[in-house]
């Protein structure tokens, strides 16, 4: 035995003999740009052959322990790589020229195919590393506000793990979806939103799939704009794409990051409310006359200050041919309001190894997420705690409801809720965030493989799998002792558990040669795509309750309870695709694709298959005609396609429901008849850019046409159907975009990088199905409806307003009680006329100012919180009012007597209230805000200390509006569909945040 181990140590020794016998030594210097002027941090020093590697500091110094004939390669993004032989060398300086062809190349499009930035045919906007983990947000998607033109971002009003709504190019569908496919690494990934019911009575809000990705696993954001540029996709590319793009390991040693962030949260632009006048007896209302000094601080001191707590640690290395990647993350939030938290672990590991002289690539990846939000409050009346806490009469004691939120019922035996009043509009407020809890978790495995093999130069075989599975457990336990008229007795079980999975598999083959003044870069593919989406138990106890109090769980449902089997989607999708793009003479481009799509949902309709055509041109006028030495580039683009948006499923052979008799039902007509909607898009523009690429100027007009909407119908009578759907209506939006970057100043020791971002949206509702009448309601609650209207917008808000003469003065009746209109009235559109951001970033040596205002202008918001406060006479308005005796109005009266002074309960009660006179709580959406700033500080180390570098930053999110007209944030949504946009009813306050975040690199 022991003979054995002496010639296996032997043999080892001989393998590694070349090693043993070469002598190492160390090389020094320092990285430079091609004009010797500026050190160059970061650049990557690698031993050729080897994974032995650093990375240079931020004088551009490096020192690496080397073989005596050791080849050194320097490489660096945006830079020419360079090689050098260090025998007989101890110190070596480099200087390092741009690659200005790399950074043409630096552009992921459709599909992961990455091209030249100069031959793109359409608007595309990159995001880098740096814009994204700047404010640390737990859900990276609301970095994005202010940052690429055309792009409307809505944070849902519903604290923390609430999702976010992304529109692109205005909204394109009635009763599809108008959001972009979102996209990992050339992958489509799932990012449903979760059930939701968007009602002002309970409005819920269970995350989005963006929201479970680890924001420091990005490298970079694509966003392409239009369909024009998404075709290959498909239909779900019709609302364009953003596509992420990953890290991968770098050459070299180990190398790594730990970074630790902090937010502190707090609530602003709390409501206006009084705190003199308390209740009449007997009344939940606080329509006193008689002043006094209540307790002004109950509301203010009701919500808690936030934190955002984010921990990640990545690692990376390898050499050329192996190289790794592994990432974990800890995301910790407690929202404002108590009670609210949420939790997500991320796990990333990704591999990359290369075969057959690099000839073979394959590529693994792997995502896990564990995501936990507890206690997300509610929009609207039910289960919100907000509306006890504002409703709340001011003469009473807040104090003695929240020490004793519950008390012992002795006929019951068991707590209670304590309160003054049994209504659904208002219960205790800590008895709901105690009593009426809810948890939802979500587990979430992505795991993807890529083989790339290289079969010659010219031509490329790529072949991808993606598995995309997660589970999404909602439990919501409403305790006995709550509002009767919301719940049974013996209390209410909310509970859902779903599972949703996509398998996704593609193959490519990339073709690309010169034929003299022509070149040809090809793409054919297919794709395969299968989904399950919001598989499995649903079950709503509502006023059946539950056999005995407080036991939530299945056995203990009473026996007309329905526990419903669903599915929110299911489908299967074959497509077919092409690509060619023709370049003459590195200035003209020609680009032509075309895809077609077998989907299952267009089954029973005699036509399961779609085509998508596209085509575009680009000419490089600075490559045509001479310009003037300060013009490097111009360029003019426009392009055309043709897109079908998705088919919801269900639509051709609806689902069937159970009764709780046991009969099988269903309402639906199966739409037999059923036609994709098809959106023709075409787009033009052109991009400058100007003083060896300081300024840099681009512009787009667009116009999208969505025809052959999917538009619901009451069935006729005695047909056994409730709906029936057509194929109709036509939406058309147009728009232009302009984005300017610029870098006024560069010197050695100060840099200045601005970029702004515009866009304008204009969108018209052309036509609609003749049985509509030219009208069709999207929502209608509270005095506020959204109607589709021919001839309008999507998003028109129609409202009650006031009755008047035809001098314009307010008409009341005997009672001196404001008249509203008999139909709501055209008040506005939700949607802003223009939309405009600002990113500046100011670097002196090693401290770095960074700031974003971003503003949009235009648009109406409609508040209904600030008609239930004055309805309820807790407004400061109706106080004021008290104060001075009267309201002062501009009124006649039904025999035309002028009107100058109403009682002010009369007054707020009329105008204020549910389906009160919204004209009142109408306001300008224009909002123009500091919406993100920070202030950076780079530290060096030198070769003993660990760690290679740390940056300290300092973060402010929504520091202050310049502007703001509306009593809320009108970017914040109540609703994450198509229903109540611009629309306020008790939603969770904006907050500020304040904090830091290190990141050390080693």
């Amino acid at each position: 035995m022991k003979q054995k181990f002496y010639l296996f140590l032997a043999f080892v020794c001989f393998l590694n003999m070349p090693k043993m016998l070469a002598q190492e030594k160390t090389v020094s210097g320092t990285v430079v740009d091609a004009d010797g002027a500026m050190p160059l941090p970061g650049v990557t020093v690698l031993e050729k052959g080897t994974s032995n590697g650093v990375s240079t500091d931020f004088d551009g110094n490096f020192s690496i322990e080397v073989n005596e004939e050791a080849t050194l390669v320097f490489s660096m993004v945006g830079y020419k790589k360079q090689e050098i032989v260090v025998t007989g060398k101890s110190n070596v300086d480099v200087r390092l020229g741009l690659d200005t062809e790399s950074l043409d190349e630096v552009v992921v499009t459709a599909l992961g195919i990455k091209r030249e930035e100069k031959t793109l045919t359409y608007a595309q906007q990159e995001i880098g590393e740096d814009e994204i983990s700047k404010t640390r947000e737990s859900n990276f998607v609301n970095s994005l506000a202010g940052k690429t033109s055309g792009l409307q971002l809505k944070q849902s009003a519903t604290g923390a793990g609430g999702s976010s709504k992304i529109v692109l190019r205005g909204n394109k569908s009635i009763f599809g979806v108008s959001s972009p496919l979102f996209v990992i690494d050339g992958v489509p990934m799932v990012n449903n939103a979760g059930t939701s019911d968007n009602s002002v009575f309970n409005s819920t809000d269970s995350g989005d799939g963006l929201s479970q990705i680890n924001p420091d696993d990005i490298k970079s954001i694509s966003v392409l704009k239009g369909a024009n540029a998404a075709a290959l996709y498909g239909s779900q590319g019709a609302n364009g794409v953003v596509i992420i793009n990953t890290k991968s390991g770098e050459p070299g040693k180990l190398s790594g990051s730990v970074s630790s962030g902090v937010l502190f949260d707090k609530a602003i632009d709390l409501p206006d409310m009084q705190y003199r006048y308390g209740s009449v007896e007997g009344s939940d209302e606080s329509w006193a006359t008689e002043k006094s000094d209540y307790n002004d601080d109950f509301v203010e001191d009701f919500f808690d200050t936030g934190l955002q707590l984010t921990n990640s640690l990545m690692l990376s290395g390898g050499s050329e041919k192996s190289l790794s990647y592994i990432s974990y993350a800890n995301t910790i939030s407690k929202g404002i309001v108590p009670e609210n938290d949420y939790m997500r672990h991320n796990l990333t590991f990704k591999q990359t190894n290369k075969y057959f002289e690099d000839k073979l690539k394959i590529t693994s990846r792997i995502m896990l997420t564990d995501e936990k939000i507890g206690n997300k409050p509610n929009t609207g009346y039910y289960f919100n705690p907000l509306t006890g806490l504002y409703l709340f009469p001011r003469d009473k004691n807040f104090n003695d409801y929240k020490e004793n939120y519950e008390v012992f019922d002795e006929g019951r035996n068991m707590m209670l809720q304590n309160w003054f009043v049994d209504s659904d509009k208002q219960q205790n407020p800590y008895w709901v965030i105690n009593n009426n809890s809810s948890e939802n978790r979500v587990k979430r495995m992505i795991a993807n493989l890529a083989v790339e093999y290289d079969i010659n130069e010219k031509l490329k075989l790529q072949v991808r799998g993606n598995y995309d599975y997660s589970t999404n457990e909602f439990d919501k336990r409403i305790k006995a002792g709550t509002a009767s008229t919301i719940s049974h007795r013996n209390g209410r079980w909310i509970y859902r558990d779903l599972t949703s999975n996509q398998m996704y598999a593609d193959a490519i083959l990339t073709y690309s040669d010169r034929f003299g003044d022509f070149d040809l870069s090809a793409v054919l593919g297919g794709s395969y795509e299968k989904s399950v989406i919001g598989d499995g138990v649903d079950v709503d106890s509502d006023f059946y309750g539950l056999q005995y109090a407080n036991i939530f769980n299945f056995q203990n449902l009473n026996k007309e309870v329905l526990v419903k089997q669903v599915m929110e989607s299911r489908k299967e999708k074959q497509g077919l695709f092409a690509n060619a793009q023709i370049g003459y003479k590195d200035m003209l481009y020609l680009d032509l694709s075309g895809r077609n799509d077998w989907s299952s949902t267009l089954a029973f309709t005699g036509n399961s298959s779609y085509f998508y055509p596209a085509i575009g041109a680009t000419a490089l006028l600075s490559e045509i005609v001479e310009m003037p030495s300060f013009i490097d580039f111009a360029k003019f683009r426009a392009s055309y396609s043709v897109v079908s948006n998705e088919v919801p499923s269900f639509f051709t052979r609806p689902l069937n429901e159970i009764d709780s008799d046991g009969i099988i039902i269903n309402t639906e007509k199966p739409f037999s008849e059923l036609e994709p909607e098809d959106q023709k898009s075409f787009e033009v523009g052109t991009d400058w850019r100007f003083f060896g690429n300081r300024l840099g100027l681009d512009f787009t007009y667009y116009r999208i046409d969505n025809e052959n909407q999917f538009i619901p119908l009451s069935a006729p009578a005695g047909s056994g159907y409730s709906v029936y759907y057509v194929n109709a209506g036509h939406i058309q939006n147009t728009g232009f975009e302009a984005a300017i970057h610029a870098k006024p100043i560069r010197t050695e020791d100060f840099e200045w990088e601005s970029n702004v971002n515009f866009s304008s949206n204009k969108n018209e509702i052309i036509e609609l199905h003749p049985e509509l009448q030219g009208r069709y309601e999207l929502s209608k609650s509270e005095g506020y409806a959204l109607y589709i209207n021919e001839g309008g917008s999507f998003g028109d808000i129609y409202v009650y307003q006031f009755e008047r003469d035809d001098q314009g003065r307010i008409l009341v009746n005997d009672e001196g009680v404001p008249q509203r209109s008999s139909e709501y009235e055209f008040i506005g559109n939700a949607e802003p006329d223009f939309m405009l951001g600002w990113n500046n970033s100011f670097t002196y040596k090693d401290f770095t100012l960074s700031f974003l205002i971003d503003g949009k202008f235009g648009g109406k918001a409609v508040s209904a919180t600030e008609a239930l406060l004055d309805g309820y006479g807790v407004s400061e308005r109706s106080a004021a009012a008290r104060d001075r005796g009267f309201v002062q109005v501009n009124a006649v009266d039904m025999d035309g007597n002028a009107v100058s002074e109403i009682d002010a309960e009369t007054y707020y009660k009329a105008v204020g209230g549910r389906d009160g006179i919204m004209e009142n709580y109408t306001y300008s959406a224009t909002n123009i805000r500091l919406r993100q700033a920070a202030l950076a500080y780079n530290f060096k180390f030198d070769e003993h200390v660990f760690f290679d570098q740390m940056n300290l930053s300092l973060i402010a999110n929504n520091l202050f509006f310049f502007y703001k007209d509306a009593p809320f944030d009108p970017d914040r949504t109540f609703s994450g569909g198509n229903n109540f946009q611009s629309f306020d009813l008790f939603t969770v306050p904006i907050k500020r945040s304040f904090g830091f975040n290190v990141n050390l690199k080693f």
